[in-house]
């Protein structure tokens, strides 16, 4: 299995936008469960946000409800889009697929079953 590989992440101000992007192929497709996750300084990894199987459901951390959307394309890529951004998201973001043999809306962020990470992608958010 190859790593994900995300990019997109930079600077901005709070109400800002970024979208991140996340591809590893054979990893990533239509068939696997794929979350986001961050990870802020001296804080655990959490899970932000997920697409399950041919994107059928997307689930969302509360923190991030009404303002960051999850999407896939039909090339295997990944998305994260994010609005209205605040200084509390401000976090390296990762994506990672959630294996099979967990079912995905129990699993999807629980940062324990994940196998494989990526370099992962800061986020900074300035007042």
């Amino acid at each position: 299995q190859g790593q994900p590989v995300e990019s997109g992440g930079g600077s901005v101000q709070a109400g800002g936008s970024l979208r991140l992007s996340c591809r590893a192929s054979r990893y990533t497709d239509a068939r696997a469960c794929v979350s986001w996750f961050r990870q802020a300084p001296g804080k655990e990894r959490e899970g932000v946000a997920a697409s399950s199987p041919a994107d059928t459901n997307r689930y969302y951390a509360d923190s991030v409800k009404g303002r960051f959307t999850i999407s896939r394309d039909n090339q295997d890529t990944v998305y994260l889009q994010m609005d209205n951004l605040k200084p509390e998201d401000t976090a390296i973001y990762y994506c990672a697929v959630v294996p099979a043999k967990y079912v995905c809306f129990l699993a999807w962020s629980r940062s324990d079953v994940i196998e494989n990470w990526g370099q992962g992608t800061q986020v900074t958010v300035s007042l």
